[in-house]
């Protein structure tokens, strides 16, 4: 979803990075490469988009999950266009998550929809987490995000040298500088991914592509969610779990497709 403040960050983007001297079909390739995400944080006095941690709400004879929830979104208050992605019009997504660190892999049980009007209750599960502390997300925002430096160079470019590394991470200087001030957010649905270590993406790419199906489409993966663990779950501080899907198993919400990432700062 471009709306007025965005098409504004782009305009403003592409000044400030002719004024930076800063290659014109670099800057084109930057803009391309950023996609929509909505994003969500604690305050505010918005409807209830999303919640954290807590118990599950489960429909009757849903099995217990394996793991604990981590987000239980509102799918009806999220704008179809916001997050670029065929998300549910209705009912609620339910994200959990293996936290083991450095795990990566299908997760069959990682994602839950419960349509809306599906009789369901809160269910107390043991896990070995959490439960987590409860935190209403009442802050929501919809803006274009654009890839990591790292990550927009290694597309880009074959093998990308330090010259083009460095214009990545001034592309994204560029960006950021036209951007503002926003909050500091915990949870988002689309977006780019958050890269420590590894891109999450690519892993779920080049995992697919070596199971040797020919037929699979590896660019089809996109990036379904990310959590950005703060010092609310001590344990945990600085983890980012990602969880992502195929566009077109999430447009047949077949969740047990999900691919799972943890990493760590």
């Amino acid at each position: 979803m471009i709306d007025d403040w965005n098409t504004d960050r782009v305009h403003r983007f592409r000044a400030e990075a002719a004024f930076r001297g800063l290659p014109a079909e670099e800057a084109e390739e930057w803009i391309r490469a950023a996609v929509p995400g909505t994003f969500f944080t604690q305050g505010g006095d918005g409807p209830l988009a999303a919640r954290m941690g807590g118990d599950p709400v489960l429909p009757e004879g849903a099995p217990d999950p394996c793991h604990p929830l981590i987000a239980r979104v509102d799918c009806a208050l999220i704008p179809q266009s916001a997050t670029g992605l065929p998300l549910p019009s209705a009912g609620h997504l339910l994200f959990f998550a293996d936290l083991e660190l450095g795990m990566h892999g299908p997760m069959s049980d990682a994602v839950c929809h419960v349509p809306a009007g599906t009789p369901a209750a809160v269910r107390r599960v043991e896990t070995g987490y959490g439960p987590f502390e409860s935190q209403d997300m009442r802050t929501t925002w919809h803006h274009l995000s654009p890839p990591m430096p790292e990550s927009f160079a290694e597309a880009r470019w074959d093998a990308p040298d330090d010259e083009e590394h460095e214009l990545a991470e001034e592309l994204e200087s560029a960006w950021t500088h036209v951007g503002g001030s926003w909050p500091t957010w915990t949870f988002a649905l689309g977006a780019h991914p958050v890269v420590i270590n590894d891109d999450p993406l690519l892993l779920a790419r080049d995992d697919e592509s070596e199971t040797g199906d020919t037929a699979a489409d590896t660019d089809d993966w996109v990036l379904l969610a990310t959590w950005r663990c703060g010092e609310q779950v001590r344990e945990l501080d600085s983890h980012v779990v990602s969880w992502m899907i195929r566009r077109q198993d999430l447009a047949s919400l077949r969740f047990d497709r999900v691919y799972g990432h943890v990493d760590r700062a």
